[in-house]
């Protein structure tokens, strides 16, 4: 009898041939793949975002983030890790606690820089894995080798929401009129890129130049879903430090954990990290788009029950 936590043999080969090609692409683009802790001292200061306690005072990571940042001021310029991150209390069709993430940073780069790469390894293991481009997701025939689609958030926001949260942002109203006014209409037979965060909106972000209000964030989307979130880095400790401490005092308002700040990552910041952009892409949900799956237990071989 199978095990009926474990899910199909079809999504364990879809799943390691997806694998096996984001490797791929990286090694060819002169990337070093890197690991780094799981279990962490200090998670970063998110407003939205828990990570789960863990043993010795610890916690799961929901990101890789700040020890790569640190790597990359070290000196390696092209890096990229492929592992498990973990969530508080995220269960849903497209959440899991624990899920896999992609993330990968290189100096000398920007959001134009890091989006280039985003989409060449789109089209790279689209072809490896599925032979082309094109994949069906209900029922619309999506391209990830067309042009991308790339709207600032502005845009979107005064189109479909009715209101620009540039000008006066609130966080709640926000994600709220994100996931039911947004991105369901947002572009769905090819990727889109909505750009240009409110500054309040991106903690780790460095500002567009010129532009104080927004930030040099951005995000993917495929066939409406949520794909990957990328920054252009913030390299200035001071500024970094001081982001952190208003998160703070803002996840203390909603009754959330503070965590210690990461003094190795902010003494990293202060003896130099070089211009860098980055971005961390949902693996499980890569998986889903290919295999046209509609949950996130459909790809992973174990999930935590709903």
């Amino acid at each position: 009898m199978r095990d009926s936590g474990v899910t199909s043999l079809e999504s364990v080969r879809m799943r390691s041939a997806v694998l096996t090609a984001l490797r791929r692409y990286f090694i060819a683009e002169g990337f070093y793949e890197i690991e780094t802790p799981v279990m962490i001292a200090a998670p970063a200061l998110e407003l939205h975002i828990d990570s789960p306690r863990a043993g010795q005072g610890g916690w799961l990571r929901a990101s890789p983030e700040l020890h790569m940042k640190r790597v990359l001021a070290a000196g390696c310029e092209r890096i990229f890790q492929i592992g498990p991150c973990f969530r508080e209390g995220e269960r849903g069709s497209r959440h899991n606690p624990e899920f896999t993430m992609l993330e990968w940073y290189r100096s000398s780069a920007g959001a134009a820089e890091i989006m280039d790469d985003t989409a060449a390894l789109l089209r790279f293991v689209a072809l490896e894995v599925l032979g082309c481009t094109q994949f069906k997701r209900d029922g619309v025939v999506v391209d990830v080798g067309l042009p991308w689609s790339i709207i600032t958030v502005r845009e979107a926001f005064m189109q479909w929401a009715g209101w620009d949260p540039v000008v006066s942002y609130d966080a709640e109203r926000f994600d709220l009129d994100m996931v039911n006014l947004v991105e369901p209409a947002l572009p769905r037979d090819r990727p889109v890129a909505l750009v240009e965060y409110p500054a309040a909106a991106a903690a780790l972000a460095r500002l567009v130049p010129g532009n104080a209000a927004v930030a040099e964030r951005w995000e993917v989307y495929v066939a409406g879903m949520e794909l990957a979130n990328a920054y252009g880095e913030l390299t200035d400790a001071e500024i970094q430090r001081q982001r952190f401490a208003e998160c703070a005092k803002q996840r203390e308002a909603l009754g959330r954990e503070v965590y210690p700040l990461d003094e190795p990552f902010l003494e990293a910041l202060e003896r130099g990290m070089p211009e860098s952009g980055g971005i961390a892409l949902g693996v499980d949900r890569l998986v889903m788009l290919f295999q046209e799956a509609s949950a996130i237990e459909d790809v992973r071989l174990f999930c935590v029950p709903r």
